[in-house]
């Protein structure tokens, strides 16, 4: 299926680099695939059309809710669990054993979540100070805005979004807060504007909405998790896919598959290199996979886009 075929989604969410995902995870007959970010199911419907079953994975329960709608003609092969993509260890299909033939991680918020006002994501449609990816995560965006410490506030704006003037946007948002708690989406990112100013198309509270966004929903903390399980959750042979969007991720996924997939060690300081006990992948390609310039002009969200694919390797390999 190309890029163009795989628009029809229902319009939830367009799955980005979908020709890649199929090809270089190998998902064909014969082979299960957990989806660990299972969102609107467009990975999923690729995975089963090419032969393949599949577990799809989303804390979200509307996504789940529509992507089972979306692949029911599928049958017994499309399955799912409710939970975080770092706790698959923990579901049903792996406790029995049945390990996988592939893991795809597509990181990220979905589309449908960034459009809906409600969930409070977006920062031009009024909502409220949510931004959960599902309703087990223990705090909203409206706790982190109001309660945290002006300091937390400005490492999370400087490490998460990468936002050179973090410490005034935190400081007038600590102010403001003590007069009038924010409430709303668009009251947060009107403040913030005023705070800092417009310079560009880019609207000025983009990194700090994504700070707060991977803050109330432990992005980091949960792929971090992930990363480690992955292992555990493949057969030997299988096939670890994971899609970033931004650098902080990806910078993570690098560092963790290049350690992984180093046989040796060396430091200076050593007669010689020592085995690395953390050996256990094969890079698949050793540069991040981009996607075209006619995905992009289909889907423009696809353009930061960067797939990475390792293969784990047999114990002892």
């Amino acid at each position: 299926m190309s890029a163009a075929e795989a628009r029809s989604d229902g319009g939830y969410h367009l799955p980005v680099l979908p020709d890649e995902v199929v090809e270089w995870s190998g998902a064909g007959p014969d082979t299960f695939v957990i989806d660990g970010t299972l969102g609107g199911g467009g990975h999923s419907e690729l995975f089963l059309k090419a032969g393949a079953r599949v577990m799809g994975v989303d804390r979200d329960p509307e996504a789940l809710a529509h992507a089972r709608a979306r692949l029911a003609a599928f049958g017994a092969r499309f399955t799912w669990w409710e939970g975080n993509f770092s706790k698959v260890i923990d579901s049903p299909a792996i406790q029995s054993g049945d390990l996988a033939d592939v893991l795809l991680m597509d990181l990220g918020v979905s589309s449908r979540q960034l459009d809906s006002a409600a969930r409070g994501f977006s920062f031009q449609k009024d909502g409220p100070l949510d931004m959960r990816m599902g309703p087990s995560s223990p705090r909203t965006a409206a706790d982190v805005v109001n309660t945290w410490p002006e300091a937390d506030l400005v490492k999370i704006f400087f490490e998460f979004g990468e936002e050179p003037k973090a410490r005034r946007i935190a400081a007038a948002i600590v102010k403001r807060r003590a007069v009038r708690p924010f409430t709303t989406t668009l009251d947060l990112a009107g403040h913030i504007e005023q705070t800092i100013g417009r310079h560009g198309r880019t609207h000025p509270a983009t990194r700090a909405f994504q700070a707060i966004r991977m803050a109330v929903n432990e992005e980091l903390e949960s792929l971090a998790a992930a990363l480690e399980a992955a292992p555990s959750v493949l057969k030997p042979g299988g096939r670890l896919c994971i899609i970033t969007f931004h650098s902080l991720e990806d910078r993570m996924v690098k560092r963790f598959l290049r350690h992984r997939s180093t046989e040796f060690l060396d430091e200076p300081g050593w007669p010689e290199p020592r085995p690395n006990p953390d050996y256990q992948f094969r890079l698949l390609s050793r540069k991040a996979i981009a996607p075209t310039a006619a995905e992009i002009s289909l889907n423009p969200r696809a353009r930061s886009a960067k797939l990475r694919v390792a293969q784990l390797l047999a114990p002892n390999a």
